[in-house]
């Protein structure tokens, strides 16, 4: 397989030099491996902290700035972070208002970020936490006791970042949080195996002229494999499946994200079957994007993530954010 790197051992040190080179609005910290607003800690606010395993550009580091997160702790590929970063990245953005630590639910983050809460009230840091569990695909995986992490960690990313932009207390802010978490569900469909540097070769198997339908972010396996399947049959599985667990009575927000590999024009292809679906289930859609956000290297694929949201947290979804890969309003 040919990948952009240099050797294994530094792609994600590399990757970070990178990015502190193209965006000289956030403090990375390459040896610590913490990604940091400039302007933090901000009088007042409420931190937001999440991270994660390396390979799922532009989560998370790609969502640190105003009206998202506050900091970000990248692991190695599909690794979690370590407390100490986690500690690290708390100390560094709390203003006294309190940090709320974004958790997608894969043990390794639930364990380490759990310690990292201990540690950083030792310290003095009020902390809260939210656990992301909206992927409906399977209950329990290889990485996961219930539910897996996926996209809805955009939303709570987001939605939380603005209620704590705006000042609200560290109480209001972690509520919002399990609120949008609630009312989120996921369901990812892979169309090829993903590569990570170390391995330099599929992580999985999937023959040619098949898909898996249920995936997950790391290339854990899903509900079942099929013959490779057009983009309205797909849509059709994904929507009815994440709607077989949520039955929105207000308007959704709808995120078709890419795996990685998938180009623009598929997604929004992809999309329109999407949209079809949930006009033919009579699901009302407030907003809608397309790209990739919630990646898996290389993979290709896409995964669908429905949010029902009121007038607050629409309210909170549109207000102006400015992170290197999510940005408007400002």
């Amino acid at each position: 397989m040919k990948i952009l790197m240099n050797v294994p051992e530094t792609v994600v040190a590399d990757a970070l030099r990178g990015m502190a080179a193209a965006h000289p609005e956030l403090t990375v910290d390459v040896e610590n491996r913490v990604i940091v607003r400039r302007d933090a800690p901000v009088e007042g606010k409420v931190a937001l902290v999440s991270g994660g395993g390396s390979g799922h550009e532009p989560l998370h580091g790609g969502f640190v700035g105003p009206g998202m997160l506050s900091a970000a702790c990248p692991g190695e590929v599909f690794t979690s972070p370590v407390p100490d970063q986690m500690v690290r990245a708390a100390a560094a953005v709390d203003s006294g208002a309190g940090v709320l630590f974004v958790v997608k639910n894969y043990t390794g983050d639930v364990l380490n970020f759990d310690m990292a809460a201990e540690l950083a009230e030792d310290e003095g840091i009020q902390i809260a936490k939210v656990l992301v569990n909206d992927d409906v695909a399977v209950t329990d995986s290889l990485y996961t006791a219930g539910r897996r992490g996926t996209g809805a960690t955009l939303f709570v990313e987001k939605i939380a970042g603005a209620a704590a932009d705006e000042g609200q207390p560290l109480e209001r802010v972690e509520a919002i949080a399990r609120q949008v978490n609630e009312v989120s569900r996921s369901f990812g469909v892979a169309l090829s195996a993903c590569t990570t540097p170390a391995k330099g070769s599929p992580t999985f198997d999937l023959p040619p002229g098949e898909l898996e339908l249920g995936i997950g972010i790391h290339g854990e396996p899903g509900r079942e494999r099929r013959a490779m399947m057009t983009s309205r049959e797909i849509a059709d599985f994904a929507v009815n499946a994440v709607l077989e667990d949520l039955s929105p009575r207000n308007p959704v927000l709808v995120l078709v994200n890419g795996m990685g590999a998938t180009p623009l024009l598929e997604l929004y292809g992809f999309n329109a079957e999407v949209q079809r679906v949930l006009a033919e289930r009579g699901v009302a859609v407030a907003r809608t994007l397309v790209g990739n956000y919630v990646t898996s290297l290389d993979m290709a694929g896409a995964s669908v993530t429905l949010c029902q949201v009121d007038e607050e947290l629409l309210r909170l979804w549109d207000a102006p954010v400015r992170t290197p890969g999510l940005r408007w309003g400002m």
